[in-house]
């Protein structure tokens, strides 16, 4: 790659038609090596999702959808439901490779709704239900962008020029397809003249927050200084950050959010510390049939991503037990705001959580 690019002339997530792929940012490469890959196959796919090649709750969506197209595309079945069955194959498999970060689900839920209104509801045949597909996919991935941008805006009132922001974990660029989302109002802020200047934590073990938001912050020109996990409280009590941006992976419908681990110990210094958390979250990623946070599945990673990824030898005596979850639920008292593209969400999460839903289907 140019070393002149930075990582907003990159693409997280596309589709390539003349290769039949869908072509993302292989994310575990960062820093050291910005490279795209070809996703063909369903393993692929599966593969990309689990081993974290492509990651953040929106990139996930769009590859999903983007991916389930590519492989349906290629059915040999003049039959609907012979087809359909088909499809259903694919979407549980891809569904399977990350329990909980909800857009994937999501975005496959939706790609099966188009699917069964072309070729049930509307008769439509094989070939025709396959071009809604593709272009529904497509969709989902323009729309990212214009979401990202929106949650960018509403987060931008929230924050005044020269403000310290803290950040867990990536929920950037490389997480979505253009701006992410807790990085939006930082990326727009920087286009005016904010001059933020931002704290990205490590984010142990992967280091998304070392190996990727700091990357792409400092590739892109902000201000960033990165820091320990174990730092945010030290940064904060000597009045360094004044707003906490972060993401996350599902909200439940009292506002309870999972995202990264970690983030729930940002959230309790913050909140010692009188310091605004904001949850910036696609409406996507609210799942309003999970009542609250203990309800939310989370991921158990394999115990060498703590004790040996990124050592020459390990640093853990051999065969000691691990606990190595991917997320942990903060609890909706410790959050100030949930950002949306419909607006801020506020406490009584309930209640305004479905307003922002029933806007969200009065716009559809």
């Amino acid at each position: 790659m140019d070393d002149r690019k930075t990582i907003k002339d990159f693409e997280t997530v596309a589709l390539d038609e003349e290769r039949d792929a869908v072509v993302i940012i292989d994310q575990t490469l960062l820093p050291g090596r910005t490279e795209l890959i070809s996703l063909k196959t369903a393993q692929e796919i599966w593969d990309a999702i689990y081993l974290l090649k492509v990651r953040g709750a929106p990139a996930i969506g769009v590859t999903a959808a983007l991916g389930i197209y590519l492989l349906t595309n290629r059915i040999q079945e003049e039959d609907f439901e012979r087809f359909y069955q088909k499809f259903r194959e694919y979407k549980e498999y891809l569904d399977s490779s990350r329990p909980t970060a909800v857009n994937l689900s999501w975005a496959l839920r939706r790609m099966e709704k188009i699917c069964l209104q072309a070729g049930r509801a509307e008769k439509k045949s094989v070939e025709e239900v396959k071009e809604i597909l593709r272009r529904e996919a497509l969709l989902i991935r323009e729309e990212d962008v214009e979401v990202c941008r929106k949650i960018g805006e509403y987060g931008l009132t929230l924050v005044k020029p020269g403000d310290g922001i803290l950040t867990h974990c990536n929920a950037g660029q490389l997480a979505a397809v253009k701006y992410g989302t807790a990085t939006a109002p930082i990326y727009l802020g920087q286009e005016r003249g904010y001059g933020f200047h931002v704290f990205a934590d490590e984010t142990r073990p992967l280091l998304q927050g070392a190996r990727l938001t700091s990357y792409e912050l400092f590739s892109s020109g902000v201000d960033v200084t990165l820091i320990c996990d174990n730092m945010s409280a030290s940064v904060m009590s000597k009045g360094l950050v004044q707003t906490v941006f972060v993401g996350c992976d599902r909200v439940a419908a009292n506002g309870d959010t999972a995202n990264k681990i970690g983030t729930s110990l940002v959230a309790i210094a913050a909140n010692y510390y009188k310091i605004p958390v904001y949850v910036c979250a696609p409406t996507s990623t609210i799942d309003m049939e999970t009542a609250t946070g203990e309800d939310i599945h989370i991921e158990q990673r394999p115990g060498e991503e703590v004790t040996k990824m990124w050592y020459q030898e390990p640093m853990a005596p051999e065969g000691v037990k691990v606990h190595n979850p991917a997320f942990d639920v903060t609890d909706h008292r410790l959050i100030a705001g949930i950002v949306t593209e419909y607006g801020i969400a506020r406490a009584p999460y309930t209640e305004s959580l479905r307003a922002v839903m029933e806007k969200k289907r009065k716009n559809s």
